[in-house]
């Protein structure tokens, strides 16, 4: 089976990022210094996580329009991504936060409203865990999957920008790192990382759904046998 071009891209970007990230030439910024490297990472993967967990809702939606196991799957399976991602953004922003602010964790409203995020999204793989009925566990979990992206979205994107402080770069009044960062070389890494660490979880995908649908088969031919 040959791999897909966007499948080539993805490892061509990432491996881009990896070395520039470590390697390549970044601005002085007061505070930050080397660990602004870390914004190839952290920020990219929860652009990533966003983009997957939005196409995980709009499955969520199709399959209470149109209910297959396949939409459930696909809607499934990308919900997990969009965790990993999500998992994986909180660990690099606690690590950046350890060496900018000297703490791993505090009472930002971004990094709180994240963590709350995750939670709501690990009550979703709760639920479907918890029903053992096919259909209502679909049906369930692309509710709660409408839910949760709708919580997300505010908890991530809006409630921060409206907070009277916070640490983090364009949140609470503080300017956004395009605003004080004129290196724009910066930028040359910075959006074919976004790109790569996406097409890292559409690619992740991919492979959870296509190991679900050979399950779903294997299943369907099990109960024929035993009819």
């Amino acid at each position: 089976m040959t791999m897909k071009w966007w499948k080539y891209l993805a490892i061509a970007l990432l491996l881009y990022t990896v070395v520039m990230g470590f390697l390549g030439h970044v601005p002085r910024l007061a505070i930050l210094n080397e660990t602004e490297r870390n914004l190839y990472f952290h920020v990219p993967m929860w652009f990533g996580m966003t983009i997957i967990l939005l196409a995980s809702v709009i499955n969520s939606i199709r399959y209470l329009r149109n209910p297959s196991p396949r939409l459930d799957i696909l809607a499934h399976e990308s919900a997990k991504t969009g965790i990993l991602l999500g998992v994986l953004g909180l660990l690099t922003g606690s690590l950046w936060a350890r060496y900018t602010w000297g703490t791993w964790w505090t009472t930002d409203v971004k990094l709180n409203g994240a963590a709350v995020t995750m939670l709501i999204y690990a009550a979703y793989l709760v639920l479907r865990g918890s029903v053992n009925d096919e259909q209502q566990r679909a049906r369930l979990s692309a509710i709660y999957n409408i839910f949760a992206f709708s919580a997300a979205i505010p908890l991530l994107f809006i409630m921060p920008r409206l907070a009277e402080a916070s640490l983090h770069p364009g949140m609470g009044g503080n300017p956004g790192f395009s605003k004080y960062d004129l290196d724009s070389a910066m930028r040359l890494v910075f959006y074919p990382a976004v790109i790569g660490w996406t097409l890292l979880g559409v690619w992740i995908t991919e492979v959870a759904c296509r190991l679900s649908f050979v399950q779903e088969k294997i299943y369907e031919k099990q109960e024929k046998q035993l009819a």
